[in-house]
């Protein structure tokens, strides 16, 4: 029996269940492909509902000489509260191998991590794990598309995939570092299912494992919608001195109808979260939300979010926080892509590309992977304009990123993850 109420409040008698609940403690972990040791455990026929680690999801790869692979996705789930969470991945097999590595829904961790046969590879990155529950009386109100979303469940989820994944084992450990949290819409969001997916879950492959990214942004959400679903409150809850929290809201805010938000009353709101966040000791972020695919006849970008845009601008500016104008630089990456190009990072596909799909896809707001990660590149070059002290979380190596010369298509090469909708992300 649930402990929640339709509407969303805690019926008596079960507080004492959710503060115990919420007082669980992170463990650490060592698990091996290899035998059981003194000090690892083993994967080898283990199965997370079985126990409080093992394969989850997905059908169990092949292990052999202390390697885990398959020929495609596979995953590894260990039971874990909310916090955050260090994980150290061994990847390379007896074969060559190429391991992309996601956490949670789809969240990038590691892309294309090349292994030569018999070789070891350590990588390391920080996860965010959270549950809908705010305190003992009060939770996240989740819609129907949430639920049993990886993104809010008691457990951190590791995926492993690409062309040929090979795994030998996973340390995880609490982490305390600073978090970058982030507020938003479907455009932001960790999608869960291909082929949708949105620059906020792809951003954590850019930071190295001194940081912790908490991606809190959700489908059809509003700047004042977030907080009414006590999602801004569960924000909130974790948001520490010395963290970071970027937001991002128009795409619904400026629709007419249930979710329309009046310009004033989103400067108002603007306003009240940065001033809360410094509260906390935390330093906001503001981020315009990009263009929509919409070309006029001489192959420019028209302007579809009204003034919302304008006013974030205007809010930063009183305000004096730092503003990544990602509105501005997807007008300058979507025209150098042209009205065909674009078709490549949206989600525009013919009918029967995926299961279940028998009608075309023809989007012109949410992202494919390629599209999302040519955003989040836009948006760490965007730290990188403004000088953010976030940018000494980077990984060494990231290149400059100019929207106006975007990478082909074929720079995201990885294979489709196993869980697919035709179904359009909430909107309001």
């Amino acid at each position: 029996m649930s402990c929640f109420s339709l509407r969303k409040s805690l019926i008596p008698g079960c507080a004492v269940l959710f503060a115990a609940s919420m007082a669980a403690q992170p463990a650490s972990y060592k698990l091996t492909c290899g035998p059981a040791s003194k000090h690892a455990k083993t994967l080898s026929a283990t199965r997370f509902s079985q126990q409080g680690y093992g394969f989850d999801l997905e059908p169990s790869p092949q292990i052999q000489d202390g390697v885990c692979q398959s020929d495609k996705a596979f995953f590894v789930s260990v039971k874990e509260p909310d916090g955050n969470y260090r994980v150290t991945v061994e990847l390379g097999g007896s074969q060559e191998a190429t391991t992309t590595v996601k956490a949670e829904a789809r969240r990038l961790m590691l892309e294309d991590v090349s292994s030569a046969p018999g070789a070891k590879v350590k990588r390391s990155f920080v996860v965010n794990v959270r549950t809908p529950e705010v305190n003992a009386t009060e939770r996240v109100h989740l819609k129907p598309r949430e639920i049993g979303n990886l993104d809010w469940d008691n457990k951190l989820t590791l995926e492993f995939t690409g062309p040929h994944p090979a795994l030998r084992s996973i340390e995880i450990e609490p982490a305390h570092v600073p978090t970058l949290y982030i507020a938003g819409d479907s455009t932001v969001v960790d999608q869960d299912k291909e082929p949708w997916a949105a620059w906020g879950q792809v951003l954590p492959s850019f930071f190295n494992s001194k940081i912790a990214v908490a991606n809190d942004a959700e489908s059809g959400e509003t700047i004042r919608s977030f907080q009414g679903e006590r999602r801004w409150d569960k924000l909130m809850s974790t948001i520490r001195s010395g963290d970071w929290l970027m937001i991002q809201f128009a795409h619904n805010d400026q629709k007419p109808g249930r979710g329309f938000v009046p310009i004033p009353q989103y400067k108002a709101l603007l306003r009240k979260y940065i001033g809360m966040a410094r509260a906390k000791g935390a330093h906001p972020v503001l981020v315009t939300s990009m263009n929509r695919r919409s070309f006029d006849a001489n192959g420019k970008i028209r302007m579809t979010l009204a003034g919302y845009p304008d006013a974030m601008r205007e809010v930063a500016k009183a305000e004096h926080v730092p503003l990544i104008d990602l509105n501005a630089m997807s007008k300058t990456l979507f025209e150098a892509m042209g009205p065909q190009g674009t078709l490549k990072a949206f989600v525009h596909y013919p009918a029967n590309t995926f299961p279940g799909q028998p009608k075309p896809l023809a989007d012109n707001t949410h992202f494919n992977s390629y599209g999302a990660l040519e955003l989040a590149k836009c948006v760490v070059q965007g730290m990188r304009d403004d000088k953010l002290p976030l940018t000494k979380y980077l990984r060494h190596g990231i290149p400059a990123f100019d929207p106006a010369h975007p990478d082909p298509p074929a720079v995201w090469s990885d294979a489709y993850d196993p869980f697919v909708s035709a179904q359009r992300p909430y909107e309001r």
